[in-house]
């Protein structure tokens, strides 16, 4: 025998055989511990992915052997899905299906493609594990979530794809595919941050709460943990942990947004907004490494509701395309002009600048370094905003907390800058 069809061989069984443990253990403890009735195990489908070997090796003799095989196949796995529905009275056809596929799989392998049909086996093996994970997370899901990711399926390859990727409109200043990415780009964010807080729940913890929640709105994770932090008081360094560790992800999410649009921007930025990071998450952990878990409900709105909408992501665009075309008419006027639209800018948000300058830079309309500059003026601004709010809201306690915090990290910001100079002189 040759050895490199022994091999193939004992694959085709190995793979059959360990998609087959895991529909076993699915089955036989699946209610309060008693075996169940099941469709196949572990034995049964080695031989299923025998059997697509042998169909491929026989191929050869007899064109139609894998044809006649696979319909009596599919006739076989037809007949115990009947019977698991009339006689047993139960529905689902996960185990049907996955012994069809472990058929492919061992004909696969005889065709010469191992690594491709154990690629498929493992990831079906995941995805049949992954089962209570996943019923999780339906669980959780609304219809308003499912309607979101619908929109942002379609914003992303119906809308994104048919925009026109010009400059258009008084002075050209206006790009509609260009407008429209950036409100895909920062509507994914934000979902992706709503989904984590939906499925994990924010009872799991200020800290983690704070964490995705970043993903969102850093700003409405400060208001919302310093109006809690009046009724829990004694919880002073969670709510602390909490407001910094959103505001780090803001630092990551800036950093992010600048790499998806322009990476000479984000490699500017890397090492300040690095620094940033890892020393607000140092401080994170000296501050909450001593605390307690503490459980509860974020009340602030933009937290709890889906942050994707057609309005929020129009919106968005709006603010994208009118920095966008105001920082091209004033750059003329010097960079300190652009840096005062950083500076409002920054007031309220600081993604749409980012997005803005890091186009803008793409586009060679303003230098590399004004955009750098002007994406940290409206990062410093947003940040000192925070930390009004905090003070506003929650006082001086912990204001002076949160204050220690953005001393650090903008204190790290600056002394990455000045290290941008010498690796980048």
């Amino acid at each position: 025998m040759e050895y490199h069809l022994i091999k193939s061989l004992v694959i085709a069984v190995i793979l059959g055989f360990a998609i087959g443990m895991q529909r076993t253990m699915a089955h036989l403890y699946k209610q309060e511990g008693k075996p169940q009735t099941y469709f196949a195990g572990s034995r049964t489908f080695a031989l299923i992915s025998l059997l697509g070997f042998l169909s491929g090796q026989l191929a050869t003799l007899a064109p139609y052997v894998v044809i006649i095989i696979t319909v009596a196949l599919v006739i076989l796995i037809g007949l115990s899905y009947i019977a698991k529905s009339f006689i047993f009275q139960k529905m689902g056809m996960t185990t049907q299906i996955t012994a069809l596929i472990t058929y492919l799989l061992g004909l696969m392998i005889y065709f010469n493609l191992e690594e491709y049909a154990i690629f498929i086996g493992v990831m079906m093996i995941v995805l049949l594990e992954s089962k209570p994970k996943l019923q999780k997370i339906e669980a959780h899901i609304s219809q308003d979530d499912l309607n979101a990711t619908i929109l942002l399926l379609a914003m992303t390859f119906l809308i994104l794809p048919v925009l026109p990727n010009e400059m258009i409109g008084p002075y050209s200043l206006f790009n509609p595919y260009k407008t429209w990415l950036m409100a895909v780009i920062i509507a994914a964010v934000s979902f992706v941050g709503y989904v984590a807080i939906k499925v994990l729940g924010n009872k799991r913890g200020v800290l983690l709460t704070g964490m995705f929640g970043g993903l969102i709105s850093s700003t409405a994770i400060s208001i919302s943990l310093s109006k809690i932090y009046l009724t829990q008081r004694a919880f002073l360094q969670n709510f602390v942990a909490g407001i910094a560790i959103a505001s780090t992800f803001m630092f990551l999410r800036v950093l992010f947004e600048a790499f998806v649009i322009n990476q000479n921007v984000a490699l500017q930025l890397l090492v300040p907004y690095l620094a940033a990071s890892i020393s607000g998450l140092i401080y994170v952990y000296l501050i909450y490494r001593n605390t307690e878990p503490l459980k509860m409900e974020m009340e602030n709105k933009e937290i709890k509701t889906n942050p994707l909408q057609l309005s929020e992501a129009i919106k968005f665009g709006l603010l994208f395309g009118i920095i966008y075309g105001l920082i091209t008419v004033i750059h003329q006027y010097g960079d300190i002009g652009v840096h005062i639209v950083a500076f409002v800018s920054g007031l309220s948000d600081v993604d749409a600048i980012t997005l803005s300058l890091s186009q803008l830079e793409t586009d060679q309309k303003i230098s590399l370094m004004t955009s750098v500059h002007g994406i940290m003026i409206a990062s410093v601004t947003n940040s000192l905003v925070k930390l009004g709010i905090v003070y506003w809201i929650g006082g001086k306690t912990i204001g002076m907390k949160v204050s220690l915090f953005y001393l650090l990290t903008l204190g790290m910001m600056g002394i990455g800058l000045w290290l941008n100079t010498l690796i980048f002189p």
